[in-house]
């Protein structure tokens, strides 16, 4: 198949989240170009209706594919399990952008979380036996659609999947909240979380927001020693990985920084991103 090489691979969040899953990126595939654009302006989406989420995930995909991204990662559970399918189907298809594609965060995160391929939908040995507990952590509107325990007990069906969600903490992290204020939203909710599973003990947890990673060892702090962080971004580029090994159209090359956009006042975005990511190039108002 002859390699037709695109300018950049784009990353949308609605803030600072998908810096994780970008920083993942950097590292797993030196010499690939990439442009990120946090919607700063519109953090955090968790507490918005879905509509007001599929049309500004809409706007920042256009955005990425106008300058130059025929492929688009949605680095946003709540862009994800919320415009995702309608903007695969529904706008893409008819938008005039052929060529161009977007994926999103859910699929690899299930793919990981239950060992089967996202393709396949029906339990699978071993996997149809798996038993353990799975706890999601996600913002309301995340956590409100129930993706992950509909998507997880597809392949997994005696795996017990409970949700909690944190509402405001993306918000928090997303304005550089003290780490102690940060801290006390997650005990609380691990808390919720031990009245609601009452003598169960997450073997796995799913921090399902692209923010909570960045404050990962918060929650690895109030959670169980025996149980296990699943990463995120680590999820995601493996499965960009296989994605563009099947799909070397949408490959790109580039030995240059990431393209860091925002929506919002570069220096402030700036100062909280590098908080998290010391390196991360400085940001570009669009």
């Amino acid at each position: 198949m002859t390699r037709i090489l695109s300018p950049m691979i784009g990353v949308f969040d609605s803030g600072h989240g998908g810096i994780t899953v970008l920083e993942a990126l950097v590292r797993r595939f030196p010499g690939r170009a990439f442009s990120y654009l946090g919607d700063h302006a519109n953090a955090p989406y968790g507490d918005r209706s879905a509509a007001d989420v599929i049309d500004l995930t809409r706007a920042g995909v256009e955005r990425l594919f106008e300058r130059g991204c025929r492929l688009v990662l949605l680095g946003c559970n709540t862009a994800t399990a919320v415009a995702a399918r309608a903007l695969q189907q529904h706008w893409l298809p008819p938008s005039g952008w052929e060529g161009h594609n977007l994926l999103g965060i859910v699929a690899p995160t299930v793919e990981a979380a239950t060992q089967t391929p996202w393709g396949v939908t029906t339990p699978q040995y071993p996997q149809k036996y798996l038993d353990d507990v799975i706890v999601v952590f996600g913002t309301v509107r995340t956590v409100s659609s129930g993706v992950y325990p509909d998507e997880i007990r597809k392949r997994c069906p005696q795996v017990e999947v409970v949700q909690q969600a944190i509402p405001g903490l993306a918000g928090a992290i997303e304005t550089g909240a003290p780490i102690e204020e940060i801290s006390a939203m997650v005990e609380s909710a691990v808390e919720e979380l031990a009245r609601i599973a009452e003598d169960t003990t997450p073997d796995r947890v799913i921090l399902g927001c692209t923010h909570f990673p960045m404050v990962g060892e918060i929650f690895a702090e109030h959670l169980p020693q025996t149980t296990r962080l699943l990463s995120q971004p680590t999820a995601v580029a493996d499965s960009l990985e296989d994605y563009l090994a099947r799909h070397p159209e949408f490959d790109t090359v580039g030995d240059g920084p990431p393209m860091m956009l925002t929506t919002g006042k570069p220096a402030a975005v700036d100062a909280i991103a590098r908080r998290f990511w010391p390196g991360v190039p400085g940001f570009t108002r669009v």
